[in-house]
């Protein structure tokens, strides 16, 4: 067993990697938080009477589609920057501290 230290971080890396894991795991949310705000809202649409019932059920389709194109784009989009900002801060503290070890195995 070898011991590694992690002196600095890839900033661009870090933010892209951030920024794939969050946008998988957002459409896991907003897809089927967008398809429950559509089903409501129809259920909504088809009690009430007339126009209101059309501006109700349509609405919330409009919401629903909203809700899932939004919430992963803007989550995608702030865990690139905490990501950057994380590896920044990262490669800061590492140059006083030193790094994390890790402790590697070569397998053959």
């Amino acid at each position: 067993m070898s011991t590694l230290r992690i002196k600095k971080l890839g900033v661009l890396s870090v933010a892209k990697m951030y920024a794939a894991m969050a946008f998988v795991i957002s459409l896991l949310i907003a897809i089927p938080y967008g398809l429950f705000i559509i089903i409501f809202s129809l259920i909504g649409a088809a009690g009430a009477k007339g126009d209101a019932g059309l501006m109700v059920g349509g609405g919330g389709i409009v919401m629903g589609i909203v809700v899932m194109i939004a919430l992963p784009v803007i989550y995608t989009i702030m865990a690139f920057v905490g990501g950057a900002l994380g590896a920044l801060i990262y490669n800061i503290f590492a140059g006083f501290v030193g790094g994390i070890e890790i402790e590697v195995e070569n397998v053959a």
